[in-house]
């Protein structure tokens, strides 16, 4: 568990990062709560349910929920791609948390489990509608690559990827 405090302002803020499995309920809840947020700001768009096959949690081992004060703010996961390469899963910080930075340390420290785990790379399937996402990716480091496995002929997919043998452990600065 990494306790993290993170400023806003003049406020600081203690978060848990909790690291977990995708069997944890309050990570299964996240993602409950990330497919209703993208159904409603990206639903009427995109037609969400191709997408459901490739964000199963089955194959999640490697997942970490994030707390304040023992109520859940957030989480994310990450998922064997092959054995040099690791996909980010399932990124999402609540709406009242949001803007606090909490969204790039949870992937900062996923990116810091994968490469504990002696993986190379990081890839990532998100969608140019969701610039609030890909601009933590891109603060972060990651690269638009082309889309890549299921996202090949989906057009509204954006895939990034970051190599994780340099130097990864990406602080994020008081927001």
């Amino acid at each position: 568990m990494d306790i993290i405090m993170l400023r806003q302002g003049r406020v600081s803020i203690l978060m848990d990062f909790v690291r977990t499995d995708g069997k944890n309920e309050d990570f299964i809840e996240n993602c409950r709560l990330l497919d209703m947020d993208l159904d409603r700001r990206v639903g009427r768009q995109i037609k969400r349910e191709k997408y459901r096959k490739y964000n199963q949690l089955d194959e999640i081992h490697e997942a970490i929920v994030v707390y304040e004060d023992q109520k859940p703010a957030g989480g994310g996961a990450i998922r064997k791609y092959d054995d040099e390469t690791v996909e980010l899963k399932r990124v999402f910080v609540h709406n009242e948390y949001q803007g606090r930075g909490i969204g790039s340390r949870l992937v900062s420290l996923l990116m810091e489990w994968a490469a504990e785990l002696g993986y190379q790379r990081m890839i990532l399937e998100t969608g140019e509608l969701l610039a609030e996402s890909c601009a933590v990716y891109k603060k972060l480091g990651f690269e638009v690559i082309p889309n890549y496995g299921p996202y090949v002929d989906m057009p509204e997919s954006l895939c990034m990827a970051k190599d994780l043998t340099g130097n990864i452990g990406v602080l994020c600065k008081d927001q």
